[in-house]
């Protein structure tokens, strides 16, 4: 077996952002609060009192976040619009000076030659809606499809991404609270969970109706489950976490339905069945045209349901590096959706990075860490899998939400006193793997 191959020559090879982990100016040209503006700002809910009021100041430093990009040979960034930067209110008067940023972005771009994907909506809500329920209120699927429009309308951009990551804002920010907007109930959240499940919907034909040729599909993170014993109690968890994990997320979007086991399994908190309404899941269901796969780690389950480590972890504790869960990811994708490409939209790892002596950043663990998962996504392409593009998370250091400053995701190394640049070693790895087109 090749276990280094080559790499087709149009693939598209990128890094990741998000809008609130970066731009900054929270109070800038019109810009409106959003939850986790809100939500950082409360005392406890975020690791040192961080913020992301200045984050890598990337607002400001656009253009010159535009030439890195470009000096590592990127070809493709995956970037997130700022619900708030464009609609302040969330509803109503559109804020030309937000929308301005982003095509000051999308310009940049396509003049050095990198393909822009523009999502949507990366969990930062306007908070003049969560003040009216939010998620919660089925109003807000609407909404979304409304600024979603101004958005397609403004942006010259042929990639979208709907909604990052559902589950995260279901179980981070509805289940235990440790996100935006911090509630803890799992009642709430099932509804949380179609209302973003709607908006996904209602996105797609927006897009559909007014720019028939472009490309868009979810972005969604999915996690492989595995028994962690030759059990047969473990092998009925693997399952339903795997439901939890992943069924509850695709099979809305591919099969028009929710897994009848997870309802069951959720039946006495989820409330889920009785907010959908009489077409519903036909919206839901429109076809997209790639499946955004964002990959951190498996999981491994015993006989009650608890999640076992058998590989190493990261700094982020959760992160459990085992590369081969993304070949298996992939491959089931493949067979499962054969006709659906494949784009990773994030994959990364986090590391407490820190200058050493000579001014680089050694950062020899994120270098086998991609190595190790470009090289699955690469058996799972000889396999067959439609994979046609790879977005490392993320670009730059960055707020990483509970975690504040503490972690460290970025190719690029941000000292958060001065806002300095320094490309890792992962990112001058990264740029030759994108210019040779096979793993240094």
């Amino acid at each position: 077996m090749n276990t280094n191959p080559r790499f087709p020559g149009d693939f598209l090879w990128g890094a990741a952002t998000s809008a609130y982990q970066i731009e900054g100016a929270v109070s800038e040209d019109g810009r409106g609060p959003s939850v986790w503006d809100v939500f950082s700002h409360t005392p406890g809910k975020v690791r040192g009192g961080d913020t992301g009021d200045v984050a890598t100041d990337h607002y400001h430093r656009l253009e010159d976040d535009l030439d890195l990009m470009a000096s590592l040979g990127l070809r493709g960034y995956r970037f997130s619009v700022s619900w708030s930067r464009v609609m302040p209110e969330g509803t109503g008067p559109v804020n030309q000076r937000g929308l301005d940023f982003y095509r000051r972005l999308v310009d940049g771009l396509h003049a050095r030659g990198i393909r822009p994907t523009a999502t949507l909506f990366h969990w930062d809500l306007p908070q003049a809606l969560q003040d009216k329920g939010g998620w919660e209120n089925r109003d807000c699927a609407s909404w979304f499809a409304d600024y979603a429009r101004v958005v397609f309308d403004a942006l010259d951009v042929a990639d979208w991404c709907t909604i990052n990551e559902p589950k995260t804002v279901v179980e981070a920010g509805y289940q235990l609270g440790i996100h935006a907007p911090g509630v803890t109930d799992p009642a709430r959240s099932y509804v949380v969970l179609h209302h973003l499940n709607l908006a996904h919907g209602l996105a797609v034909r927006a897009l559909r109706a007014g720019h028939p040729g472009r490309r868009i599909g979810p972005a969604l993170n999915l996690a492989p489950v595995y028994p962690a014993d030759d059990s047969e109690r473990a092998a009925e968890q693997a399952r339903l976490h795997d439901g939890l994990e992943n069924r509850l997320y695709l099979d809305p979007i591919f099969k028009g339905r929710y897994p009848s086991d997870v309802l069951e399994r959720v039946a006495a908190t989820h409330r889920l069945t009785e907010h959908v309404l009489d077409g519903d899941l036909e919206t839901v269901s429109e076809p997209i045209d790639f499946l955004g796969v964002q990959y951190y780690h498996s999981k491994f389950v015993d006989g009650d349901g608890n999640r076992v480590f058998k590989y190493p972890v990261a700094q982020a504790e959760w992160l459990e590096i085992y590369p081969d869960g993304l070949y298996d990811l992939l491959v089931r994708l493949s067979r499962e959706l054969p006709d659906t490409p494949l784009v990773i939209t994030e994959n990364g790892m986090a590391s407490p990075d820190a200058p050493a002596a000579d001014g680089r950043i050694h950062d020899t663990d994120r270098i086998d860490y991609l190595r190790g998962h470009i090289a699955a996504m690469g058996r799972a392409m000889a396999e067959g899998a439609k994979v046609t593009g790879y977005h490392a998370w993320s670009l730059l250091d960055n707020f990483e939400w509970a975690e504040g400053y503490e972690q460290r995701f970025g190719l690029v190394y941000v000292d958060f006193a001065t806002l300095e640049r320094v490309p890792k070693d992962s990112a001058l790895w990264y740029r030759d793997l994108i210019a040779g087109g096979r793993l240094p």
